[in-house]
This record gives C-alpha cells, sequence and structure tokens, in this order.
C-alpha cells in the first residue's frame, strides 16, 4: 500500500494535526517507511513463540484482590446532598 498526498493530508486532518502544503510529501513518504516497516514485521515467522510481557523473563507482579470498603464512609458521605443513618438519601421516585 502506497500514501499518496491526498491520503496524508486527509490523515493530517483526521489526526488534527496542522501541515502545511510543502511539508505534505514528506509526510507521504514517512507513512510509506512507516508501512514498509509493518510489511517487514509481518514477514517474521513467529509460530511457537510465546507472548512476553518484558525482553526480560520476570513473572508480573501480583497483589491479593481483597475486597474493602475504604473505611471511608463519612467522606464519601460528606459529598451527599443528603445523608441519614450512613447511607445516601435520595427522593421516591416510584410510587
Amino acid at each position: 500500500m502506497s500514501i499518496d498526498i491526498e491520503t496524508a493530508s486527509r490523515v493530517a486532518k483526521l489526526a488534527r494535526i496542522k501541515v502545511s502544503d510543502d511539508a505534505l510529501p514528506a509526510l507521504a513518504e514517512e507513512f510509506n517507511n512507516i508501512l514498509g516497516f509493518i510489511e517487514q514485521l509481518q514477514e517474521v515467522n513467529v509460530d511457537g513463540i510465546e507472548p512476553m510481557v518484558s525482553v526480560t523473563p520476570m513473572p508480573l507482579p501480583r497483589r491479593v484482590d481483597d475486597v474493602t470498603d475504604g473505611n471511608q464512609q463519612a467522606k464519601v458521605l460528606a459529598n451527599a446532598p443528603d445523608a441519614r443513618e450512613g447511607f445516601f438519601a435520595v427522593p421516591k421516585v416510584v410510587e
């Protein structure tokens, strides 16, 4: 796939990047270089290669997934326009 000047202009407009008309040929060439590199990457055989998080083998950090209420009920309810008995109070909307 080749990017022409018109397509480069449309991409710049969609990205909301102001590019002058004299810079559009260089932008189109840069897009073509990027697409060429992507085509080279698609030729690499990755069968049997496990996905990696990092270039160095390391386990992901884990944390205990404990559910808590945050122990900040008073601070949360301080923002409420109406709070009663430790809960948000709202007007009745269903009869």
